[in-house]
């Protein structure tokens, strides 16, 4: 176990002097939110891919995997992996609209109001996935340490808090091309020696029941309802669209798309298998822990803290992407809203670490309340993407919407996601994709009707004439 700390402790040394290195590079609130939109297309792939292979594809994949999924749980991130590289194709749009946050497109096209609203669901919805990654990471800080769940909840909250405050996106940048990287190598080379260590593959498969075996015992319609949550969230979730935001030109946008998507893919079913592993060797720990238990009782010293060290920065790189959209959208899209004035480059500057801090300490507290990782992702992936879906994609690009088509989409459609939700998904249809679908239904009539009854269009900055 000393052998486990020193190298994380090393390892998180190294990821903060990124973090004060990067900070360096921060001149204005460009720089802060947006990398001064430089990232390069491997840069680009490796931020994209850490900030997805955070908690919910390592911790909660492996806990979902030792639970009730399977093997299957490895779709998650496939899912996720098909999706991003489907955004692929609406990436270089996202480019050239030289926005910051989804919010701000939204405004653009159809109002305030409904610039507001995305606003507010945006806010709710990356402040819950602060609080999954916060989470992940204590349940490894909990195994490692025999800390009280609620002190390593506490701890790592504050550390992430810090690690965001410090450097902006090209702090969670820098650190997620590294992490990345470390986090793949890592896993791939602890299957065999946690496969070994727990008495080989066959005594492994013997003590695992049959169906926690099966390849899509999680069912298809599970499976496409991810790509396309995965899909929407991708191309409307503020701390993703803020990457191509970054990016250094549209085909850097398409190509760091592209190659996230393949690398996700490539490393999905990996915790998954270490799942597996901790099941038929530890059948009666908690499933959150089986990532971090496998790791400890089962990989030589070296690799576990390698394993881990990537595993703890990648949800904190996680929950500082999370973070930093949580100030980019309060920043560009609330706060004139609020005081009818808008802030000074410095004063904006300033205020994105204060809004860190404020949401970092809302998020320990969800984390606290809630100690749940994948349905919690689902409920965030939910509330930001329902709604503004249809609005946000369509307005860049189709030239001619209305604002009362943009406006009445988001209303509607986050309603009947969160009302499907609610019901828990009844059929077997995930919310995201019921409330998803009458977004795009309410967008397609009101737009139509209003464009026949001559409603003036929207102004596009975004179609191509």
């Amino acid at each position: 176990m000393t052998i486990i700390w020193i190298i994380i402790l090393v390892y998180m040394l190294g990821m903060i002097g990124i973090g004060f290195y990067a900070k360096t590079k921060i001149k204005d609130s460009s720089d802060y939110h947006l990398a001064g939109r430089r990232l390069g297309p491997v840069m680009l792939a490796g931020t994209l891919a850490a900030t997805e292979i955070g908690g919910g594809s390592s911790v909660g994949v492996a806990s979902k995997a030792y639970g009730e999924w399977g093997l299957s749980a490895g779709w998650y991130v496939v899912s996720a992996g098909i999706a991003i590289i489907l955004v692929s194709f609406i990436a270089p749009y996202m480019r050239r609209a030289l926005a910051t946050t989804v919010p701000e497109v939204i405004g653009r096209r159809y109002g305030k109001s409904s610039q507001l609203i995305a606003s507010i669901l945006s806010l709710i919805a990356s402040s819950a996935l602060t609080a999954v990654q916060i989470t992940a990471t204590a349940s490894i800080v909990h195994v490692l340490t025999g800390f009280d769940v609620k002190w390593a909840i506490i701890i790592s909250g504050a550390v992430v808090v810090f690690y965001t405050f410090l450097g902006g996106m090209w702090s969670v940048t820098l650190t997620d091309f590294v992490q990345f990287f470390i986090i793949v190598i890592g896993f791939a080379i602890a299957v065999p020696f946690a496969f070994s260590n727990a008495g080989g593959v066959e005594h492994v498969m013997n003590q695992l029941p049959k169906e926690q075996l099966g390849f899509t015992k999680i069912g298809w319609t599970t499976i496409i309802g991810f790509i396309v949550l995965y899909f929407m969230t991708f191309s409307t979730g503020q701390e993703a669209v803020q990457r191509y935001y970054s990016a250094r030109d549209e085909k850097t946008a398409i190509w760091g798309s592209v190659m996230c998507g393949v690398l996700m893919s490539l490393y999905a079913f990996i915790p998954a298998v270490l799942g597996l592993i901790g099941l038929a060797t530890f059948p009666n720990i908690d499933e959150n822990s089986a990532l971090a238990t496998v790791s400890t009782e089962l990989l030589p010293p070296a690799i576990a803290g390698i394993l881990l060290s990537g595993v703890i920065s990648a949800t904190l790189s996680s929950a500082s992407g999370n973070l930093l959209a949580v100030a980019s959208v309060y920043i560009k899209d609330v706060h004139s809203s609020i005081f009818k004035k808008e802030l000074k480059d410095e004063a904006e500057l300033t205020a994105s670490r204060w809004i860190v801090i404020i949401t970092g300490m809302g998020a320990i507290g969800i984390s606290l309340f809630s100690q749940q990782i994948i349905p919690l992702l689902v409920f965030a992936f939910t509330i930001r993407s329902t709604g503004p879906f249809a609005a946000y994609l369509l307005g860049l690009l189709v030239d001619k919407v209305t604002k009362n088509a943009g406006l009445l989409s988001i209303i509607i459609g986050t309603a009947i996601g969160i009302i499907w939700e609610y019901l828990e998904n009844p059929y077997g249809i995930m919310a995201v994709i019921v409330g998803s679908v009458a977004s795009l239904i309410t967008f397609l009539i009101v737009n139509k009707i209003e464009l026949k009854r001559g409603v003036p269009i929207a102004p596009s900055p975004y179609v191509d004439k």
